[in-house]
Protein backbone atom coordinates (compact mmCIF):
# COMPACT_ATOMS: atom_id res chain seq x y z
CA UNK A 1 0.00 0.00 0.00
CA UNK A 2 1.27 2.94 -0.97
CA UNK A 3 1.38 6.27 1.23
CA UNK A 4 -0.47 9.79 0.03
CA UNK A 5 1.96 12.18 -0.36
CA UNK A 6 2.44 15.00 2.31
CA UNK A 7 3.24 18.16 0.53
CA UNK A 8 3.12 20.98 3.36
CA UNK A 9 2.80 20.84 6.86
CA UNK A 10 1.53 23.99 9.30
CA UNK A 11 2.12 23.61 12.99
CA UNK A 12 -0.74 23.82 15.37
CA UNK A 13 1.16 25.09 18.08
CA UNK A 14 3.23 27.83 19.23
CA UNK A 15 7.01 27.51 17.86
CA UNK A 16 9.17 25.86 20.24
CA UNK A 17 12.17 28.19 21.57
CA UNK A 18 15.18 27.81 18.82
CA UNK A 19 18.95 28.71 19.66
CA UNK A 20 22.00 29.31 17.55
CA UNK A 21 24.55 28.78 20.31
CA UNK A 22 26.06 25.18 19.78
CA UNK A 23 27.14 24.25 23.55
CA UNK A 24 24.55 21.45 24.37
CA UNK A 25 24.41 20.24 20.95
CA UNK A 26 28.60 19.71 21.52
CA UNK A 27 27.88 17.92 24.37
CA UNK A 28 25.97 16.03 23.28
CA UNK A 29 28.11 14.88 19.73
CA UNK A 30 31.29 14.40 22.20
CA UNK A 31 29.87 11.53 23.35
CA UNK A 32 29.77 9.44 20.32
CA UNK A 33 27.41 6.90 18.67
CA UNK A 34 25.65 9.72 16.77
CA UNK A 35 23.15 8.89 14.07
CA UNK A 36 22.77 11.27 11.56
CA UNK A 37 19.31 12.34 9.19
CA UNK A 38 19.81 14.83 6.65
CA UNK A 39 17.69 16.65 4.44
CA UNK A 40 17.32 19.02 1.74
CA UNK A 41 17.95 21.58 3.73
CA UNK A 42 21.71 20.53 4.01
CA UNK A 43 22.48 20.49 0.21
CA UNK A 44 21.48 24.45 -0.34
CA UNK A 45 24.67 25.67 -0.11
CA UNK A 46 25.68 23.50 -2.80
CA UNK A 47 22.67 24.85 -4.92
CA UNK A 48 20.42 22.70 -5.05
CA UNK A 49 17.35 24.52 -2.98
CA UNK A 50 15.51 22.62 -0.63
CA UNK A 51 11.48 22.00 -0.91
CA UNK A 52 9.84 23.89 1.96
CA UNK A 53 12.46 26.31 3.54
CA UNK A 54 12.44 30.60 2.56
CA UNK A 55 13.04 29.38 -1.01
CA UNK A 56 11.49 26.13 -0.69
CA UNK A 57 10.45 24.62 -4.56
CA UNK A 58 7.46 23.93 -3.43
CA UNK A 59 6.33 27.49 -3.34
CA UNK A 60 6.16 27.16 -6.93
CA UNK A 61 6.56 23.76 -8.06
CA UNK A 62 4.34 20.26 -7.58
CA UNK A 63 6.64 17.26 -7.74
CA UNK A 64 6.06 13.94 -9.68
CA UNK A 65 4.02 11.40 -7.83
CA UNK A 66 4.37 7.74 -8.10
CA UNK A 67 0.98 7.62 -9.38
CA UNK A 68 1.02 10.17 -11.98
CA UNK A 69 4.40 8.54 -13.23
CA UNK A 70 3.38 4.87 -13.58
CA UNK A 71 -0.52 5.95 -14.91
CA UNK A 72 0.42 8.96 -17.24
CA UNK A 73 2.67 8.30 -20.40
CA UNK A 74 2.32 12.32 -20.80
CA UNK A 75 3.62 12.60 -16.55
CA UNK A 76 6.56 10.43 -18.27
CA UNK A 77 7.22 12.65 -20.97
CA UNK A 78 7.40 15.77 -18.84
CA UNK A 79 9.43 14.27 -16.05
CA UNK A 80 12.00 12.97 -18.44
CA UNK A 81 12.41 16.04 -20.23
CA UNK A 82 12.91 18.48 -17.38
CA UNK A 83 15.34 15.86 -15.49
CA UNK A 84 16.89 15.08 -18.76
CA UNK A 85 18.19 18.85 -18.47
CA UNK A 86 18.45 18.77 -14.10
CA UNK A 87 20.26 15.70 -13.75
CA UNK A 88 23.14 17.26 -15.21
CA UNK A 89 23.16 20.21 -12.73
CA UNK A 90 22.93 17.67 -10.14
CA UNK A 91 25.55 15.43 -10.90
CA UNK A 92 27.80 18.66 -11.61
CA UNK A 93 26.94 20.15 -7.58
CA UNK A 94 29.80 19.32 -4.98
CA UNK A 95 29.66 18.97 -1.53
CA UNK A 96 29.77 21.69 0.69
CA UNK A 97 31.41 22.64 4.20
CA UNK A 98 28.10 20.94 5.28
CA UNK A 99 28.55 17.07 4.04
CA UNK A 100 32.59 17.48 4.36
CA UNK A 101 31.67 18.16 8.23
CA UNK A 102 29.55 15.22 8.71
CA UNK A 103 32.40 13.06 6.90
CA UNK A 104 34.93 14.59 9.39
CA UNK A 105 33.01 13.94 12.03
CA UNK A 106 32.29 10.25 11.16
CA UNK A 107 35.35 9.65 10.75
CA UNK A 108 36.45 10.78 13.99
CA UNK A 109 34.33 8.21 15.43
CA UNK A 110 31.13 10.79 16.49
CA UNK A 111 28.62 9.24 13.99
CA UNK A 112 27.77 6.20 13.97
CA UNK A 113 25.97 6.54 10.34
CA UNK A 114 24.08 8.75 8.16
CA UNK A 115 20.60 8.10 6.80
CA UNK A 116 19.77 11.24 4.15
CA UNK A 117 16.74 11.88 2.40
CA UNK A 118 18.92 13.75 -0.30
CA UNK A 119 19.35 12.26 -3.56
CA UNK A 120 22.02 13.97 -4.92
CA UNK A 121 24.97 12.24 -3.66
CA UNK A 122 26.95 14.64 -2.39
CA UNK A 123 27.53 12.95 1.62
CA UNK A 124 29.29 10.45 -0.82
CA UNK A 125 31.07 13.20 -2.28
CA UNK A 126 32.25 14.59 0.79
CA UNK A 127 33.88 11.02 1.81
CA UNK A 128 30.93 9.80 3.84
CA UNK A 129 31.17 5.95 2.76
CA UNK A 130 27.98 4.75 4.38
CA UNK A 131 24.79 6.60 3.95
CA UNK A 132 21.39 5.10 3.77
CA UNK A 133 19.78 6.82 0.36
CA UNK A 134 16.60 6.49 2.13
CA UNK A 135 15.13 8.02 -0.75
CA UNK A 136 17.49 6.47 -3.23
CA UNK A 137 19.50 7.69 -5.57
CA UNK A 138 19.29 9.97 -8.82
CA UNK A 139 22.30 8.51 -10.76
CA UNK A 140 20.59 5.20 -11.29
CA UNK A 141 17.77 4.24 -13.16
CA UNK A 142 15.56 1.24 -12.46
CA UNK A 143 12.80 -0.62 -15.13
CA UNK A 144 9.50 -1.01 -13.48
CA UNK A 145 9.26 -3.92 -15.41
CA UNK A 146 12.23 -6.40 -15.23
CA UNK A 147 14.00 -4.19 -12.16
CA UNK A 148 17.00 -4.13 -13.40
CA UNK A 149 19.19 -0.79 -12.64
CA UNK A 150 21.78 1.20 -14.37
CA UNK A 151 23.86 3.89 -14.44
CA UNK A 152 22.19 7.58 -15.13
CA UNK A 153 25.19 8.54 -17.13
CA UNK A 154 23.80 5.18 -19.67
CA UNK A 155 20.56 6.62 -20.28
CA UNK A 156 21.61 10.12 -20.22
CA UNK A 157 23.47 8.95 -23.81
CA UNK A 158 20.50 7.41 -25.04
CA UNK A 159 18.32 10.38 -24.63
CA UNK A 160 20.90 12.65 -26.39
CA UNK A 161 20.73 10.13 -28.88
CA UNK A 162 16.86 10.15 -29.11
CA UNK A 163 16.72 13.83 -29.01
CA UNK A 164 19.76 15.45 -31.22
CA UNK A 165 18.10 18.83 -31.39
CA UNK A 166 16.82 19.18 -28.09
CA UNK A 167 17.99 22.40 -26.71
CA UNK A 168 17.01 24.60 -23.73
CA UNK A 169 17.49 26.65 -21.10
CA UNK A 170 16.62 25.16 -17.41
CA UNK A 171 15.98 27.91 -15.52
CA UNK A 172 15.59 26.69 -12.39
CA UNK A 173 16.48 23.46 -10.40
CA UNK A 174 14.69 21.42 -7.73
CA UNK A 175 15.70 19.23 -5.20
CA UNK A 176 14.32 16.03 -7.19
CA UNK A 177 16.50 16.50 -10.18
CA UNK A 178 13.48 18.00 -11.91
CA UNK A 179 13.39 21.85 -13.80
CA UNK A 180 10.95 24.09 -15.45
CA UNK A 181 10.59 23.75 -18.96
CA UNK A 182 7.68 25.56 -21.39
CA UNK A 183 5.09 22.85 -23.02
CA UNK A 184 5.70 23.07 -25.96
CA UNK A 185 9.48 21.71 -25.34
CA UNK A 186 8.42 19.29 -23.49
CA UNK A 187 6.30 17.79 -26.49
CA UNK A 188 9.10 17.66 -28.48
CA UNK A 189 11.28 15.22 -25.95
CA UNK A 190 11.24 11.54 -26.80
CA UNK A 191 11.67 9.24 -24.19
CA UNK A 192 13.08 6.00 -24.40
CA UNK A 193 12.26 2.11 -22.98
CA UNK A 194 14.79 -0.34 -21.20
CA UNK A 195 17.74 -1.41 -23.59
CA UNK A 196 17.18 -4.92 -21.61
CA UNK A 197 12.97 -5.87 -22.07
CA UNK A 198 11.55 -2.68 -23.36
CA UNK A 199 10.27 -1.24 -20.00
CA UNK A 200 9.44 1.78 -18.61
CA UNK A 201 12.51 3.46 -17.29
CA UNK A 202 12.33 5.63 -13.86
CA UNK A 203 14.89 6.89 -11.67
CA UNK A 204 15.79 4.93 -8.58
CA UNK A 205 14.40 7.56 -6.00
CA UNK A 206 11.26 7.33 -4.21
CA UNK A 207 8.46 9.42 -5.54
CA UNK A 208 5.98 11.46 -3.44
CA UNK A 209 3.55 8.57 -2.69
CA UNK A 210 5.74 5.95 -2.48
CA UNK A 211 6.99 3.65 -0.21
CA UNK A 212 10.31 3.57 1.01
CA UNK A 213 11.10 -0.31 0.97
CA UNK A 214 11.06 -1.87 3.86
CA UNK A 215 14.55 -3.70 4.64
CA UNK A 216 15.64 0.13 3.79
CA UNK A 217 13.68 1.37 6.57
CA UNK A 218 14.36 -1.55 8.89
CA UNK A 219 18.21 -0.48 8.35
CA UNK A 220 17.50 2.97 9.24
CA UNK A 221 15.72 1.59 12.27
CA UNK A 222 18.70 -0.37 13.31
CA UNK A 223 21.02 2.41 13.12
CA UNK A 224 18.93 5.08 15.42
CA UNK A 225 18.87 1.45 17.83
CA UNK A 226 22.58 1.35 18.04
CA UNK A 227 22.97 5.08 18.87
CA UNK A 228 22.74 7.27 21.50
CA UNK A 229 21.49 10.27 19.72
CA UNK A 230 19.64 11.38 16.93
CA UNK A 231 21.27 14.15 14.98
CA UNK A 232 18.98 15.98 12.45
CA UNK A 233 20.58 18.02 9.43
CA UNK A 234 18.50 20.32 7.32
CA UNK A 235 15.00 19.05 7.34
CA UNK A 236 11.50 19.83 7.98
CA UNK A 237 10.57 16.38 8.64
CA UNK A 238 6.93 17.00 6.56
CA UNK A 239 6.96 13.69 5.61
CA UNK A 240 6.35 10.59 7.74
CA UNK A 241 9.45 8.22 6.14
CA UNK A 242 11.76 10.81 8.30
CA UNK A 243 9.97 11.85 11.45
CA UNK A 244 8.96 8.57 11.91
CA UNK A 245 12.70 7.77 12.79
CA UNK A 246 12.76 11.24 15.53
CA UNK A 247 9.71 9.49 17.05
CA UNK A 248 11.23 6.47 16.93
CA UNK A 249 14.64 8.03 18.79
CA UNK A 250 12.52 9.89 20.77
CA UNK A 251 10.54 7.06 22.25
CA UNK A 252 13.78 5.22 23.22
CA UNK A 253 14.69 8.49 25.75
CA UNK A 254 17.29 9.30 23.29
CA UNK A 255 18.17 12.94 22.85
CA UNK A 256 17.07 14.27 19.46
CA UNK A 257 19.47 17.22 17.97
CA UNK A 258 17.76 19.18 15.06
CA UNK A 259 19.94 22.12 13.31
CA UNK A 260 17.67 23.76 10.50
CA UNK A 261 16.64 27.37 9.38
CA UNK A 262 12.62 26.99 10.93
CA UNK A 263 10.67 25.43 12.56
CA UNK A 264 10.35 21.47 11.92
CA UNK A 265 7.43 18.91 12.37
CA UNK A 266 9.84 17.03 14.47
CA UNK A 267 10.35 20.21 16.93
CA UNK A 268 8.36 18.80 19.80
CA UNK A 269 10.91 15.81 19.87
CA UNK A 270 13.32 17.58 20.39
CA UNK A 271 16.27 18.34 23.13
CA UNK A 272 18.30 20.74 21.11
CA UNK A 273 17.07 23.06 18.28
CA UNK A 274 19.69 24.98 16.69
CA UNK A 275 18.78 27.61 14.10
CA UNK A 276 21.55 28.16 11.55
CA UNK A 277 23.20 27.97 8.18
CA UNK A 278 24.22 24.57 8.11
CA UNK A 279 27.93 24.83 6.67
CA UNK A 280 28.44 27.85 8.87
CA UNK A 281 27.29 25.28 12.32
CA UNK A 282 28.48 22.02 11.30
CA UNK A 283 32.03 23.10 10.48
CA UNK A 284 32.19 25.28 14.03
CA UNK A 285 31.03 21.92 15.60
CA UNK A 286 33.78 19.96 13.43
CA UNK A 287 36.14 22.50 15.29
CA UNK A 288 35.21 22.39 18.77
CA UNK A 289 35.72 18.48 18.60
CA UNK A 290 38.85 18.87 16.76
CA UNK A 291 38.33 17.03 13.22
CA UNK A 292 37.60 19.86 11.24
CA UNK A 293 40.29 19.08 8.86
CA UNK A 294 39.96 14.94 8.98
CA UNK A 295 37.06 15.27 5.74
CA UNK A 296 37.92 14.74 2.17
CA UNK A 297 37.15 16.97 -0.36
CA UNK A 298 35.53 16.37 -3.15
Amino acid sequence: MRTRPTLSWTSAEAPLPRTSSLDELTGVVARGRVAVLSGAGLSTESGIPDYRGETGSLRRHTPMTYDEFVTSAEGRQRYWARSHLGWRTIARAAPNDGHRAVAALGEAGYVRGVVTQNVDGLHQAAGTTDAIELHGSLDRVICLDCRRTSPRAELDRRLRAANPGFAAEATRINPDGDVELPAEVVRRFTTVPCADCGGVLKPDVVFFGENVPRPRVEQCYRLVDDAAALLVLGSSLTVMSGLRFVRHAAAAGKPVLIVNRGETRGDRHAAVRVDRPLGQALTELAARLGCADRGRTA
